[in-house]
């Protein structure tokens, strides 16, 4: 395909955490980007996470849009019941993974979610967030599944994720389209940005650094320059003429 955009993506353990559950896919040869974010407290996240950049990062992208878009859902369902049958034959509840996508046509973008991982689209100097956390009550620091076992479940109104990848039979990914336009810009991220920056300073990010490589490393100089509570992730896409 024609290459019509830039890109760059970057993934850190952060300051607090010892192991790296998340993991990135930058494909700029078929037009998908994927960041992964593999269940903190939960047995082997890191697997998780990087099953689905593993078999994403083999796909081949041979027929129109929609025939990629169904091989990247059957992908993300196979991962799916592989995570559960893992789990099972461990003895543990859940290994599991929040995971954030784009997809390049010539005509739009795709963007699918499963979880709380987060996609942003700036274009005319404003930010949006595409993606709608799959998260009920108040986002807590820990990233916890409403399926989980009675004595693990948090007090009653903390922020659970109610969708990821390994937790149930059925897989359901959201899609949303976006535009294709030169100079709109899309930040896939995993909450380890979004922990330690408002969408205020990221918009301000956005406005101020529109290289990929430069706004990048501003993100990760604001995240890893606070807390960095948790592992952080972005892969930053934008359109060109």
């Amino acid at each position: 395909m024609t290459v019509r955009y830039l890109s760059a993506g970057h993934t850190h353990t952060g300051k607090v955490r010892k192991h790296n559950e998340d993991a990135i896919l930058v494909r700029e040869d078929v037009g998908l980007w994927v960041v992964a974010d593999g269940l903190g407290g939960h047995s082997a996240g890191d697997y998780a996470s990087g099953l689905i950049v593993e078999r994403l990062g083999s796909l081949q992208r041979n027929g129109d849009v929609f025939d990629f878009i169904e091989s990247i859902e059957d992908a993300l369902a196979q991962v799916n019941t592989e995570l559960r049958q893992v789990a099972a034959m461990r003895g543990v509840d859940l290994i599991g993974s929040t995971v954030v996508l784009l997809v390049y046509d010539p005509d739009f973008m795709l963007c699918g979610w499963v979880g709380d991982s987060r996609a942003y689209c700036f274009e005319n100097g404003r930010l949006r967030q595409i993606t709608r956390d799959h998260v009920h009550g108040v986002k807590d620091e820990v990233t916890q599944f409403a399926g989980g076992p009675a004595t693990a479940r948090p007090q009653p109104g903390a922020g659970v994720l109610t969708r990821a990848i390994g937790a149930e039979e059925r897989l359901y990914v959201d899609w949303v389209v976006a535009g294709n336009r030169a100079g709109m810009q899309f930040v896939l991220c995993s909450d380890g940005i979004n922990k330690e920056m408002t969408d205020e300073e990221l918009d301000a990010q956005c406005a101020r650094l529109q290289a990929p490589n430069e706004l990048l490393q501003g993100l990760f100089a604001m995240a890893l320059g606070r807390a960095g509570r948790d592992n952080v992730s972005a892969v930053i896409v934008r359109l060109q003429d």
